[in-house]
């Protein structure tokens, strides 16, 4: 939380400048392509990481499906999760996020530049309407963050139960799903301290429709979290340079 308020402070005048943006952008929608908002999005995160002296380095970006709309799962482990993700994806990519906390002030803008959607948990017919949106989004080419265990409890490197239902997206929209291992991504805003910190992003092998298609959505869940369980024990200890 240090470093939070810290990176809020020294980046004021910018937070300031990049909201006034994001709603100018938000009202003239139709001149700023998706590529031009993400642009925009990861120098956002870039200047974030500077001030706030983050490293994240990434991994597996050649893995990525080239074309088409998919879906990335990823573990969670505190705020910065979203930003380190899509400072290493190289192309344009959303998230879905909890709509009580994409309500807040410096993140409300920023889901808004990014077009995310905002799950209302407490809504089942709302629930059900953005999931709907998000299939179509997906069949058409859009990629989206996913995180399974639907929240984060001070678990750092532990990976929590991933909760079936979360694939619902991937699974009807018959699109690749990208499992994602982030590590010490709690570390940025998660422990009361100054220093230089250093995270990893890695993109796993897509795992495509027609390998997933005869699995239940449990089976597909515990296969994504098993991957990347694996690779956080592979990696965990990397010196990051």
């Amino acid at each position: 939380m240090l470093r939070l308020c810290y990176v809020v402070v020294v980046s004021l005048p910018f937070i300031i400048y990049y909201i006034g943006k994001a709603r100018f952008i938000e009202r003239h929608g139709g001149f700023f392509s998706e590529t031009r908002r993400y642009k925009i999005a990861q120098r956002c995160i870039r200047i974030m990481m500077r001030n706030g002296r983050i490293r994240t380095r990434s991994y597996g970006q050649e893995l990525l499906p080239e074309e088409g709309g998919y879906v990335m799962y990823s573990n969670h482990q505190g705020k910065y999760d979203t930003l380190g993700i899509m400072h290493s994806h190289p192309t344009p990519c959303t998230i879905v996020m909890d709509y009580t906390r994409s309500m807040l002030p410096i993140v409300n803008p920023f889901i808004d530049l990014v077009k995310g959607k905002r799950l209302d948990k407490s809504d089942m017919k709302s629930q059900m309407k953005t999931i709907l949106e998000i299939v179509e989004e997906v069949k058409a080419g859009r990629r989206y963050i996913n995180f399974p265990e639907g929240g984060y409890d001070h678990n750092k490197n532990t990976v929590q139960r991933f909760m079936p239902g979360s694939f619902k997206c991937a699974t009807k929209a018959k699109a690749p799903i990208v499992p994602v291992a982030i590590i010490d991504s709690y570390k940025p805003f998660g422990i009361n301290s100054l220093r230089k910190v250093k995270t990893q992003v890695h993109f796993l092998a897509p795992i495509f429709f027609e390998e997933y298609q005869e699995m239940t959505t449990p089976q597909l869940a515990e296969l994504v979290r098993e991957r990347i369980v694996e690779t956080i024990q592979k990696y965990e200890y990397l010196q990051v340079k």
